[in-house]
């Protein structure tokens, strides 16, 4: 019985501490149990002591924020709380959808400096530094700390060769950027296939127009040096020479074309003088024969005062007005001289101005005012319904034409007195072969006719007044 007496006191004391009142009453009456090192059964005391420490674990599994509900204890240590003992409300938010931190900590700012999500790494503008190499790492290797990442291009295989760079060349008779050709050059791994770009560019260039050829030489002396070098040059214009058979078959002035390349290449230094002495001789096809000897006269001839540089001409939009404007004018003189319409419509063509055609057409309608007789009057009027017909010139291009002559008709008439007249005459007759239309005819200008009627005339108009 001594020792289950013990074992309840021991429990007691390591259930909490004890406020002073509650320790002095159980030791007085532990006290008072104990007589002469013997304890006495006191049945009241130990049904207290339990009571006791049941209500104070009670007391420790509330939640702190029960503890200001007015909770008590009664004599008995029974919980009692409020006055009337009626339980008080508590929160309508369940410990479920409660978001308050548990621990009680935190100022109430989002999760990782608003930075949290899903997929998210950290907060914008946040700059990570290089990652250290862990040295306790399992998979650690200390080759790591000395490698070298590159980014490798792998080499442009020989069946890719012709449709990756057909586009470029392409794209490049239309916008005439070399530097962009070099940078996209530049991005492929060409390796030994670098020699078939000059080849690649030339045949295009021999079945397109003489202002893409002088694109291709200047392509050619902007991309030696920087994509390819005088090696790579020289080999491809001696697979040209070779492949000039099958090249004939598709362009039969290959041959002098292909002569007249290598004599530019030879002049802008990209093919070293010597490149045709070494062919001297040794030389059987025929092809290839009449390639070398019109770059070997027109190197001669370069060395007399022709300009090599401007071999292919100026293309297009690419020349000065000025000298559009004389062109225009000396191919409507050989027009007058020989009267051949097609003709006239292939160096129309080989201008390579479509934009710049209703200049043409002020210059013929001019002629014809400034002219005396009736044969440039039909010869012109000929001319322009048949660029009309083949659709050289188009309705926009031929009515700019006559609306500038319409523009300009008052100071025409200050050196041409008739000027008015023969341009309604050549209005009513363009109008008549169908290549303006009736809008365009309304708007010709007249000058206000004066009647000069003398003894005899009857009352007629004198049309040499006009």
């Amino acid at each position: 019985v001594n020792y289950i007496y013990i074992y309840i006191y021991m429990n007691d004391l390591s259930d909490s501490f004890l406020s002073g009142e509650e320790e002095n009453g159980i030791i007085t009456k532990n006290i008072k149990n104990e007589i002469n090192g013997n304890w006495i059964s006191a049945p009241n005391s130990i049904h207290e002591a339990r009571l006791k420490a049941k209500a104070k674990r009670r007391l420790r599994k509330t939640s702190s924020r029960d503890s200001g509900r007015g909770d008590s204890f009664s004599d008995n240590g029974d919980p009692s709380r409020g006055t009337n003992g009626t339980v008080p409300p508590t929160s309508p938010k369940s410990k479920l959808l409660d978001r308050k931190s548990r621990a009680g900590k935190g100022r109430g700012l989002p999760k990782k400096g608003g930075a949290g999500g899903k997929g998210v790494w950290g907060p914008p503008g946040e700059v990570y530094d290089l990652e250290e190499v862990d040295v306790k790492d399992p998979n650690y290797d200390e080759a790591q700390e000395n490698c070298v990442y590159e980014t490798v291009v792998p080499p442009l295989e020989e069946g890719d060769f012709e449709k990756t760079l057909t586009p470029i060349v392409q794209e490049y008779f239309e916008h005439g950027d070399t530097n962009e050709v070099a940078e996209l050059l530049g991005e492929l791994n060409l390796g030994s296939m670098s020699s078939g770009v000059p080849m690649l560019a030339v045949s295009l260039a021999l079945e397109a127009k003489a202002s893409h050829r002088e694109l291709t030489s200047r392509l050619l002396t902007d991309l030696c040096g920087r994509v390819l070098s005088r090696r790579d040059v020289e080999s491809s214009f001696d697979k040209l020479l070779r492949e000039l058979p099958d090249l004939v078959l598709d362009t039969p002035g290959a041959s002098q074309l292909v002569g007249q390349f290598i004599a530019r290449a030879v002049k802008d230094k990209i093919l070293s003088k010597s490149y045709l002495d070494g062919y001297k001789g040794r030389v059987d096809c025929v092809h290839a024969r009449a390639a070398l000897d019109r770059a070997a006269v027109l190197l001669k001839m370069g060395m007399g005062g022709l300009r090599i540089d401007n071999l292919w001409g100026t293309g297009g939009g690419q020349r000065p007005v000025i000298q559009l404007v004389r062109e225009m004018t000396l191919l409507l003189k050989e027009y007058l001289l020989s009267g051949d319409n097609k003709e006239a419509e292939r160096c129309l063509r080989e201008l390579e101005v479509p934009h710049f055609h209703h200049e043409f057409v002020y210059e013929a309608i001019v002629m014809v005012l400034e002219s005396k007789g009736e044969k440039t009057f039909k010869m012109v009027l000929q001319l322009l319904k048949f660029l009309w017909v083949s659709s050289i010139i188009t309705v926009d291009q031929m009515r700019r034409g006559y609306e500038r002559v319409y523009m300009d008709i008052a100071e025409i008439n200050i050196d041409v007195p008739r000027a008015y007249f023969i341009l309604e005459q050549f209005v009513d007759k363009s109008f008549s072969a169908g290549f303006i239309c009736e809008k365009l005819r309304d708007l010709c200008p007249s000058r206000g006719r004066k009647r000069f009627v003398s003894e005899g005339d009857g009352g007629r108009f004198k049309l040499e007044s006009y």
